[in-house]
């Protein structure tokens, strides 16, 4: 375990792994689950917004497509904000955000002015995912995988929780009010977690990778090399993981189970994500963040090629399970590997630029994979197109995994 430098000269210093950082980390969880509603509500509100104003499936869901692309830029810019001015000032822009951005989203008075200020959503949601997993490596040492982990489960609480509220908030109140009190609420309960947040950081601490635990892996490549090939293995990985996420609601329409299974199906993913999440930190832990990847991608892989064998409804059913207990801890493994691998110092940016290339995976897999099925008639072919993207990120981390085995035996 790595000592604070300098404690008796630095206040705010804290040890590693102390009953302190698992408090703050606690208070992190809340935040990211009440700022990930910006990644679900969208998604509940689409068919009733899109009979509101009269718009086709596609104008309406240029709505989400909004969130992702401020979701990605907005980790960037706020992974930049948290490396220079800290996690707490990050936060606070994307609360002032997010509060204003909903309650414009609820008095739209067109369609395009509702699609538009999705994009704020996604920038401000974006704060609560990528600098909150790296602020969180910084309090840890021994358990800094789990804790990572931890960090990120917030996004797939919120995908658990917000979903049916915003559902039940449209079918009472209508959704324009539903979107204000979102706003309103969100910005309220955000600003208390955050005042909490900060007495924990202490008076003196505005960054807290200044006393963070030091790289522990040397790949003896530059950290721009680094980061762009962490960039491309999440595109790669996250091509393949869109295809189930993204189409699974329609492929069991197709199929003839009935839209409602698939989404049983994918609220099935995401609870077994969570636990995959936890259980990758712990992993990560003992074997490293680049082993922990390789796992979860050969194992997502795996579960990919059983949806080409299997299309009864238990088998969907199951396999649904096992890709979301496999894929979910892979996103935070890319942030446990920047932590590794980087200086404290840059963590956060270098977080977000990857954060960035997984949801351009994300978006770029979810439309060829409907490119594909209106060119082939299935989702056969798309399927394999996944394999084939995750064979590519299993190829990346294991020339990382040989790179770093090499450094290990020439030291």
């Amino acid at each position: 375990m790595h000592a604070p430098a300098n404690p008796s000269k630095d206040p705010a210093a804290f040890i590693p792994d102390s009953r302190r950082a698992w408090t703050r980390l606690a208070v992190a969880v809340v935040i990211g689950s009440l700022g990930s509603v910006g990644m679900w509500s969208v998604v509940v509100a689409l068919p009733v917004v899109q009979a509101e104003f009269g718009a086709s499936r596609g104008t309406a869901s240029l709505a989400f497509t909004m969130v992702m692309l401020g979701f990605g830029l907005g980790g960037v810019a706020t992974g930049k904000i948290t490396d220079r001015y800290g996690i707490v000032t990050a936060i606070g822009l994307g609360i002032g955000i997010l509060g204003l951005a909903y309650i414009g989203a609820g008095m739209s008075s067109s369609i395009w002015q509702f699609i538009l200020v999705h994009f704020a959503i996604g920038f401000s949601s974006s704060a609560t995912f990528g600098p909150l997993m790296a602020e969180a490596s910084h309090w840890f040492d021994r358990y800094r995988g789990l804790a990572v982990a931890i960090a990120a489960s917030g996004n797939y609480i919120g995908g658990t929780i917000w979903p049916p509220l915003v559902n039940y908030g449209i079918e009472s109140a209508g959704w324009p009010t539903t979107h204000v009190a979102v706003g309103i609420f969100t910005a309220v309960a955000m600003t208390l977690a955050l005042i909490a947040l900060r007495l924990l950081m202490g008076a003196g601490t505005r960054r807290s990778h200044v006393n963070a635990p030091p790289p522990r892996v040397d790949l003896r490549l530059s950290t721009n090399t680094l980061t762009a090939i962490l960039s491309l293995a999440a595109i790669a990985c996250c091509v393949a993981m869109s295809m189930p996420q993204v189409h699974i609601v329609a492929y069991c329409g197709d199929l003839g189970y009935g839209v409602a299974r698939g989404a049983e199906m994918l609220s099935l993913m995401l609870g077994f994500g969570i636990i995959s999440r936890i259980g990758s930190g712990f992993l990560a832990d003992r074997i490293g963040g680049i082993r922990t990847l390789l796992i979860g991608s050969i194992a997502q892989g795996s579960a990919l090629l059983l949806y080409l064998f299997f299309d009864g409804l238990t088998s969907l059913y199951i396999i649904s399970a096992m890709f979301g207990l496999f894929q979910g801890g892979i996103v935070p493994s890319y942030a446990i590997i920047v932590r590794e691998a980087m200086p404290a110092s840059q963590a956060a940016t270098r977080v977000g630029i990857v954060i960035f290339a997984s949801v351009f995976g994300m978006s770029f897999g979810g439309w060829i994979s409907g490119v594909i099925f209106d060119a082939t008639g299935s989702y056969a072919a798309a399927f394999v197109n996944g394999l084939g993207w995750n064979a590519l990120n299993i190829t990346i981390m294991v020339a990382l995994l040989l790179r770093a085995r090499q450094r290990l035996a020439m030291a």
